[in-house]
């Protein structure tokens, strides 16, 4: 799509709520793919900052980038695998993909990988839809309407949940953590710690999200460095549940406004230099 990305149309929430059903049914596209794909035999190549990319990473890409050209072929579209040559910052609304998130879970043999895929309105994600395939899971959310999560029955019937999250745990009950299992960091090891008692759950990809949303967990922090396509959705699900989404300092994020000292790949633009995902907002005003 040729065009300027600063000068993008913007997408509402009752056009976005109009757009939730096909959105899902791309993810779910992706997914099958991901999960037709033959772990043992698939070609595995190195990204230049050294994560794996693999077919079932290329395949998912293609079936969402096909599909949200036929859909919204206004809206420009930004995934991991295909970052859009223009410059930030992307004004009006985009969308924001992860087409396989947990790829090293994928190459290990684990069922803890999505498709994470987000539309991002003036700054802040509205949509988030995260899908589980090796689950049977899929999770999402639009800011001001709810979330749910939907379950895959074996005859491709999706049966539907309201989901909330849950309120922080009261005087000397333990937190349960979201963490990451492959991507541990001293700073959110000590931020864990600080809740006296807290409970890890060792978990991989954006999953985490879909557990925080669901009221499983009560956080998720990374207060490391991540890419904008890995929290996107997850953002909106989490919002869109009840949540919260914010820095170590409780501030909030912002998507596609670019960061200093890009390089040629423009994946440093894409940074989110840490975030901590809230079950209860009001938690966040404890940092």
């Amino acid at each position: 799509m040729n065009r300027d990305p600063s000068s993008a149309p913007v997408i509402d929430r009752d056009t976005a709520a109009g757009l939730i059903e096909p959105l899902t049914d791309l993810v779910l596209l992706a997914g099958e793919a991901i999960m037709a794909i033959n772990r043992t035999a698939m070609k595995i190549d190195g990204k230049f900052d050294g994560s794996p990319v693999t077919d079932a990473d290329l395949a998912a890409d293609r079936i969402i980038g096909e599909g949200l050209a036929r859909l919204a072929p206004e809206i420009l579209a930004l995934s991991e695998e295909r970052i859009h040559p223009g410059k930030p910052p992307y004004l009006g609304s985009f969308f924001l993909i992860d087409p396989l998130d947990g790829t090293k879970e994928f190459v290990a043999g684990r069922n803890e990988f999505t498709v994470n895929l987000a539309l991002v309105t003036n700054g802040t994600p509205l949509l988030g839809i995260i899908g589980a395939p090796a689950l049977g899971l899929i999770w999402r959310g639009l800011v001001g309407q709810g979330s749910e999560r939907l379950t895959m029955t074996p005859g491709s019937e999706r049966v539907a949940e309201p989901i909330h999250t849950r309120p922080m745990p009261r005087r000397g009950k333990p937190w349960v953590a979201a963490a990451s299992r492959s991507h541990g960091d001293a700073r959110t090891e000590a931020f864990i710690e600080s809740r006296p008692g807290a409970i890890r759950h060792a978990l991989g990809s954006a999953v985490k999200f879909g557990r925080v949303a669901e009221g499983a967990a009560d956080i998720y922090p990374r207060l490391g460095p991540t890419s904008e396509w890995d929290v996107a959705a997850g953002h909106a699900l989490v919002t869109a549940a009840g949540g919260r989404i914010t820095d170590s300092k409780g501030h909030a994020l912002r998507f596609g406004e670019g960061r200093p000292g890009g390089n040629q790949e423009r994946t440093d633009e894409f940074i989110v230099p840490e975030f901590i995902a809230w079950g209860d907002p009001s938690a966040a005003t404890s940092l």
